[in-house]
């Protein structure tokens, strides 16, 4: 069985119907919901969802208890999470440090050493070109769904 790791951008396209990713990212989260795949996220992601579900620039907006049953129904009662421990948190700062990133990547680095300590095979993400070049050793892991 294929071990996937989804980013934030991933799990919330897969959510929303009128998402412009959402038949892209939909077969990725499927898999692990039809247990053909095991999945991971960051429990970080968790909150990013319910941020980003209740702020899309959707008509009728989705209120903060449907986004709660989305996260719920379509996420965690599916994948695995990964808490971000003082070493993640460590080694995200260290890689962003290296490679001279600056500024909110350091939030894709804590994601992506979330991945990492899942043993991920595969890693989706809509903003792949960031994650690659946080960690050029695993580009061929990072994926855009």
């Amino acid at each position: 069985m294929t071990h996937i790791f989804c980013d934030t951008s991933v799990l919330v396209a897969a959510c929303v119907n009128a998402h412009p990713h959402h038949n892209r990212a939909l077969p990725i989260v499927s898999s692990v919901a039809e247990k053909e795949a095991s999945g991971a996220i960051s429990r970080h992601s968790i909150a990013e969802c319910y941020s980003a579900l209740t702020t899309l620039p959707l008509q009728p907006k989705i209120a903060p208890l449907e986004a709660k049953q989305l996260i719920e129904n379509n996420i965690l009662s599916h994948f695995r999470t990964i808490a971000l421990s003082e070493k993640i948190y460590r080694a995200g700062l260290l890689r962003s440090v290296a490679i001279g990133h600056r500024g909110g990547i350091v939030y894709d680095a804590l994601i992506l050493e979330c991945a990492i300590t899942a043993e991920s095979e595969r890693i989706f993400t809509f903003n792949y070109r960031d994650f690659r070049s946080l960690a050029p050793e695993l580009a061929d892991r990072i994926l855009p769904p």
